[in-house]
């Protein structure tokens, strides 16, 4: 098999990632995938910065063997514990969710005041602030959303509860007039439209799943590493935990997209 034949390897610690799988199918509709989601030991977002490391090192070392020609980390936590050693460890591209959407931040905002939401884990290692702190101009302001990974994973994305969270969440974002809001958790674009109500019109979303992607294009373009024919790609869905689970989540979270699921033992 040619480096251009490889698939893509996709992390996640569960189901958010899927925003990031699915983004990519739709701006990198000829490359084949394996998504491999973490569930077992899933929601890293509550985990310590050392777990999360341990744990996603060991998924992105399976899909290292399985052959892939690039590693996408969909994962903010895991993104904020592994990147820097999973560029040194990997000798393909590695892709993560941070940066990216903290660029596209600084380049949307207006008035250099730009809002982040995300797990307790992705705020306590302050990887966003990390990747703005060359920015003189731009203020981030941090809100962690424990709760908003249960009500997507639950199929919630409407409510009065859901809508209650996010008036807790975002009203201290308003009021610090932000202009632009980071949704840093790949599961956050599920509940883009409560997101954008209660934040209001006046705020633009970014999406770390949505540059994630358009990240991932321009590297492997870059790599001369992309298809370029039109063809049938093949998708693998893997997870650690249950499959059945797996694919009646993801089926739910993201209709048509998941089907078959296979469980992983070895890792």
């Amino acid at each position: 098999m040619s480096a251009t034949d490889a698939p893509i390897g996709v992390f996640d610690s569960g189901f958010g990632g899927l925003t990031v799988a699915r983004a990519l199918r739709d701006q990198l509709p000829n490359e084949d995938m394996v998504y491999l989601g973490d569930t077992a030991r899933s929601p890293y977002g509550t985990k310590s910065i050392a777990e999360v490391r341990e744990y996603a090192l060991e998924c992105l070392d399976y899909l290292a063997g399985t052959g892939v020609k690039a590693l996408v980390i969909a994962c903010n936590s895991a993104s904020s514990a592994v990147l820097r050693d999973a560029r040194e460890r990997y000798d393909v591209p590695v892709i993560d969710v941070i940066l990216p959407a903290a660029k596209r931040a600084v380049r949307t905002t207006r008035s250099g005041r730009v809002g982040l939401i995300c797990t307790t884990a992705t705020a306590t290692s302050a990887s966003y602030d990390d990747a703005l702190v060359a920015v003189p101009h731009v203020q981030l302001i941090t809100q962690p959303c424990p709760l908003f990974v249960e009500y997507v994973e639950a199929g919630i994305t409407s409510g009065t509860e859901l809508m209650d969270a996010a008036r807790e969440y975002l009203l201290p974002l308003r009021e610090a007039g932000i202009d632009t809001l980071i949704l840093g958790c790949t599961h956050y674009p599920l509940l883009a439209g409560v997101i954008s109500y209660v934040a209001g019109d006046e705020v633009t979303l970014v999406s770390s799943a949505e540059e994630c992607a358009r990240e991932t294009f321009a590297t492997l373009a870059d790599a001369g590493l992309l298809h370029d024919e039109p063809r049938t790609p093949q998708l693998r869905f893997l997870t650690t935990g249950s499959p059945e689970l797996f694919a009646g989540v993801g089926s739910r979270l993201m209709g048509g997209f998941v089907e078959k699921v296979e469980q992983v033992y070895t890792i």
